[in-house]
């Protein structure tokens, strides 16, 4: 779709152009034939009708050209984010929660977006630019070769001038895009940060840091804006000098103040220079008025390449594919065998190649629950994130025996949008009814807390949970687990917030669910583990497997 739609809405400025001059000599015969040979308007007719239509269908041609250019440029920022935001998952949240939120967002959405303008404007406008003038020049050459050479001479000074400004405003947006991703990096991740910013005293310090980083931004935009307005006056003068000069020839030559030799132009020759003359220009006049589009998209395109040399290593070839087998195979081995997930010489490391798990050999099973143990910080959660596919390994085969949406994978924070506890529910099975949402709290022990808020299932909470404690957002997390069908289940210390009674009906309503599936625990509490039965410990970046008693 994209490249048939820049082809026409490169194409159709040039079709129109010859429409232009066909248009061009028709009306100048037209008027030559009303002013210096008398013909009545009533014989004009056709050629007035004629002159109409050829206005239409350049109307039309030149529309459907920023149309499909419009499309395209729509299709192509499209793909652009999407590969962009495919090479942000496939790096997992290792790596994104080193970068600034507001960095990557501005990345996504602003420096994509900048490339519009240069998609839809300033492509089309120059390959117009490079041909048109031209072909006018050759049309003109044996009607006037003063006249071309009037239009040889002046044209280019267009984009000479151009691109001597052009080299100012390129390094202005430049500046102006890296002070933009700076403000939006701040302001995200000041927002994020607010509530521990008030309790440590720093509120207005950060706001003056905010508001540094926003002059800054202002000041940019407003040199870009002093280029960009220099730019349209040079533009200007030549255009105009060119007409101008143009008209002043043509003018002198009728009066025959330049001689015999440049007086044999007829009056519809005369008057079709001078309806070219304007036209001349006007690809360069395009071209020129959305130069500054060029400039911002080749700052924008260097902010991209900058951000994506930031992204650690990923290769395809070393992941083979969440599914292995078909989807019958994968029942008929995980309902004989038992078999979930296979991993074989696995190593895990941190995205500096720091080594958290050094190759290892093991498998999940159904009905063999597993805990998962180890110091703070040695890699549990690493290790979960891996084998759901967050994050990339570094050597080893992993093979899972389910398909994608098979698995829950459910962490030490999980995250809670904007909405009301029952949309937050019904996420993960828009389906449920009433009685399941209430029985999955139930085995969540949220329940009771959620009947004792005013407006029940349909309470409102804010982003990250705000309205509820941290226990009770996990709760509700957890809750969700009860509303699904997955084959793996892996937790990231599901009991946490939990106090010891809640703790144990907890973890008995999980390890009822898991009954027929395959459950990975990450965990320090000796008493959940205790109940799993099978543990596995992280020590000096080793997977020691414990085998149940």
């Amino acid at each position: 779709m994209a490249p048939f739609g820049m082809i026409w809405a490169i194409g159709a400025p040039l079709m129109a152009g010859g429409v232009l001059v066909f248009q061009a000599w028709i009306l100048a015969k037209t008027l030559d034939q009303a002013i210096r040979l008398s013909v009545p308007p009533t014989e004009l007719w056709g050629q007035m009708l004629l002159i109409a239509l050829l206005i239409a269908l350049r109307a039309l041609m030149i529309w459907s050209g920023e149309m499909a250019a419009s499309r395209a440029s729509e299709h192509i920022k499209q793909q652009l984010r999407q590969r962009f935001f495919a090479q942000l998952l496939a790096r997992g949240p290792a790596w994104s929660r080193q970068t600034p939120a507001g960095a990557l967002t501005t990345a996504i959405l602003d420096q994509v977006q900048a490339l519009d303008g240069y998609l839809q404007r300033f492509l089309p406008a120059t390959i117009s630019a490079v041909f048109l003038p031209l072909a006018f020049a050759v049309v003109i050459l044996p009607i006037d070769w003063i006249v071309t050479l009037v239009f040889l001479f002046s044209a280019p000074m267009i984009p000479l001038f151009m691109a001597l400004i052009g080299m100012r405003a390129e390094a202005a947006n430049q500046k102006h895009q890296q002070a933009l991703s700076r403000l939006s990096g701040i302001f995200a991740d000041r927002i994020r940060g607010l509530f521990t910013l008030a309790l440590m005293g720093r509120t207005q310090d950060e706001i003056k840091a905010v508001h540094s980083a926003s002059k800054s931004l202002s000041d940019t935009t407003m040199k870009v804006l002093r280029i960009a307005f220099l730019s349209s006056a040079v533009l200007e003068l030549f255009a105009a000098l060119g007409v101008a000069g143009v008209a002043i020839y043509i003018g002198l030559s009728y009066l025959g103040m330049l001689g015999a030799h440049f007086s044999g132009n007829t009056l519809q020759q005369g008057l079709f220079c001078l309806l070219l003359a304007p036209e001349v220009y006007m690809p360069l006049r395009q071209m020129a008025a959305s130069y500054h589009d060029r400039a911002t998209a080749k700052a924008a395109a260097q902010g991209l390449h900058q951000l994506y040399e930031q992204l650690p290593a990923h290769h395809d070839d070393t992941h083979p594919p969440l599914i292995t087998p078909s989807a019958i195979i994968q029942r008929q081995a995980r309902n004989g065998s038992g078999l979930v997930l296979q991993a074989q010489e696995l190593a895990v490391q941190t995205p500096q190649g720091r080594d958290i798990l050094l190759p290892a050999h093991f498998t999940l099973r159904v009905d063999q629950p597993i805990a998962l143990m180890g110091e703070s910080g040695i890699g549990k959660t690493s290790l979960l994130e891996t084998l759901a596919g967050l994050r990339p390994y570094a050597s080893g085969q992993l093979v899972h025996y389910f398909a994608k949406n098979e698995y829950v994978l459910i962490g030490q924070q999980p995250f809670i949008g904007l909405g009301s506890i029952r949309q937050f529910l019904l996420a993960v099975n828009p389906q449920a009814t009433e009685q399941q949402l209430w029985s999955a709290l139930e085995q969540a022990q949220a329940a009771d807390f959620v009947t004792n808020l005013a407006q029940g299932l349909d309470t409102v909470l804010g982003t990250r949970g705000h309205g509820v404690s941290g226990g009770q957002a996990h709760r509700l997390a957890l809750a969700r687990l009860f509303l699904t069908d997955p084959a793996l289940i892996m937790l990231d210390e599901p009991t946490a917030y939990l106090d010891g009674q809640t703790r144990d009906a907890v973890i008995q309503a999980i390890l009822r669910f898991a009954r027929g599936r395959a459950l990975l625990v990450a965990t320090h509490d000796e008493a959940l583990a205790m109940q799993i039965g099978q543990t596995w410990r992280i020590q000096d970046q080793t997977l020691i497997i414990k085998e149940k008693a």
